[in-house]
């Protein structure tokens, strides 16, 4: 790469960056449904032909900030992981379970982007889905250990769930327990469940003392999933 083209790369990076960081503070302060190509171009004082060089329409940028969001989400998870990487499961599904959350409470709109009301008239593109599955692939590797070592316990799903918890399993995990499986996105989903109530609010005067609060139902959900202490 010539000198020149290593400045226009350069240039790319920096813009770009600036764009996703004046669509963010818009999201903060206006909410995804009322992204603006127009509004971010004027915020940085530039005509709107220029801004969609870097992204052709609203959806393209609002799935840059999808990715980039579900990309921070996953780090934190995967480096609370890696700090007790030689712990046992329940530890480690906790210490994911606890990223999660402080991620979420640090960067709530970009949390609601992920996980609140739908953007009307978007629809995320299959190239969200690797950032996206970060956590539940960590939550599931935990699970696929205990099983390994022997240490997971749980009957098998009952008779009217047996189908659904074999697909499930065929699709996420073929080598989990089908109760294990369906159990594992029954969790995932009762964790960002947990999350969302105490970032929109809805834990207010309900739950006031909310570490241990959280770290007791992200047990409870481990337990429910065949972890043991």
């Amino acid at each position: 790469m010539s000198a020149a083209q290593g400045a226009r790369a350069r240039a790319r990076t920096e813009i770009t960056a600036a764009i996703k960081d004046e669509a963010r503070r818009q999201l903060a302060a206006e909410g995804a449904a009322k992204l603006s190509l127009r509004a971010v171009a004027r915020a940085l004082g530039m005509v709107s032909s220029a801004l969609y060089r870097y992204f052709p329409s609203r959806d393209d940028l609002l799935t840059a900030l999808i990715i980039d969001a579900y990309d921070s989400l996953g780090e934190a998870a995967e480096a609370a992981h890696a700090a007790v990487a030689e712990a046992g499961p329940l530890e480690r599904w906790t210490a994911v379970c606890e990223a999660v959350r402080g991620w979420a409470l640090a960067h709530p709109h970009e949390y609601a982007l992920l996980y609140g009301s739908p953007v009307p008239g978007y629809t995320a593109p299959e190239t969200t889905v690797p950032a996206a599955a970060r956590v539940g692939l960590l939550l599931i590797g935990v699970v696929r250990d205990a099983h390994e070592r022997g240490a997971l316990t749980g009957p098998p799903p009952p008779a009217d769930l047996r189908g659904e918890a074999e697909r499930i399993a065929a699709d996420l995990a073929p080598d989990l327990p089908p109760g294990a499986a369906a159990a594992l996105v029954a969790a995932w989903a009762q964790l960002f469940g947990l999350v969302g109530f105490e970032v929109f609010g809805q834990f207010h005067r309900v739950v006031e003392d909310r570490v241990p609060f959280f770290r007791h139902a992200a047990v409870r959900l481990a337990l429910g999933v065949g972890l043991t202490p």
